[in-house]
């Protein structure tokens, strides 16, 4: 049966991997983000029928499911019957293909050490990535409302759900420890192992043939990347206050009725 583990945020699940709460850090100015309320995850196409169950249990009221329509079709999520949250799907990418697999496709020689330097050029342009800001924004506006628990998903839940949920946290004021910190628990949360063949089976359905180490460069996360990510942000905007605004709208009354919405004392 799905139980509590790894100091009470991750959820294990026996075929949803990396479920997890990412709240329950401290803001800056005081309080903590709120638990129970802000789950990310991959995806949920091998639910079993006691991870539903777990699942259903958390009463979340909104989905959002960063994954591609290809994606998505080829691998649903499966939901609990009775399941009565709002699913939110992103758009597609005009190049059509999912970040993990546009690494996989772009590597002239498949290593490890390459696989690594293209999924660090991957994270230089996946905050800039469309279709993943307009779901951000999307994601950021519903939680503002603060209608009940949420979940984020993409395929892994590392690099979309990643860059989704260190959006949140710089919004409301996590320090950036602890915002790698949570990024690099996909290292450990749940079943790695499980979580690395799930995603090296879909590498190969959707990419390309690719050998077993290089696979596994690409599931893993390394703190290199999101700090990539977050330079390249800086680099063009100058601060990350500034691409918040910009990007997902969040100008100083819209992030403290974030706050609002989801800090406790």
């Amino acid at each position: 049966m799905p139980t509590k583990a790894q100091n009470d945020r991750v959820l294990m699940l026996e075929g949803v991997h990396n479920f997890r709460d990412y709240g329950g850090y401290r803001i800056a100015g005081g309080g903590r983000l709120r638990r129970g309320w802000l789950w990310r995850s991959g995806q949920h196409y091998g639910a079993t029928d006691a991870d539903l169950v777990a699942i259903d249990a958390l009463g979340i009221t909104a989905v959002f499911d960063l994954r591609t329509d290809d994606e998505r079709a080829h691998h649903p999520c499966r939901r609990p019957a009775e399941f009565s949250a709002t699913i939110n799907y992103a758009d597609s990418p005009d190049r059509g293909n999912a970040p993990h697999l546009v690494a996989a496709r772009s590597v002239p020689k498949r290593t490890p050490e390459a696989t690594r330097a293209m999924l660090r050029k991957t994270y230089e342009t996946i905050a800039f990535r469309p279709e993943l800001q307009a779901a951000i924004k999307g994601y950021l506006a519903e939680l503002t409302e603060g209608r009940g628990p949420s979940l984020i998903n993409c395929m892994a839940g590392k690099d979309r759900t990643g860059i989704a949920v260190a959006m949140l946290h710089l919004a409301t004021g996590v320090h950036r420890d602890d915002i790698m910190a949570d990024y690099l628990l996909t290292k450990t949360a749940g079943d790695p192992e499980a979580r690395i063949l799930s995603g090296l089976e879909i590498i190969r359905q959707k990419a390309c043939e690719i050998d077993e180490a290089s696979a596994r460069t690409l599931m893993d996360v390394d703190a290199d990347y999101l700090e990539t990510a977050l330079a390249a942000i800086e680099d063009r905007y100058g601060t990350t206050d500034a691409f918040l605004e910009e990007a997902f709208g969040l100008d100083d009354p819209k992030r403290e009725r974030l706050r609002d919405a989801l800090v406790e004392s």
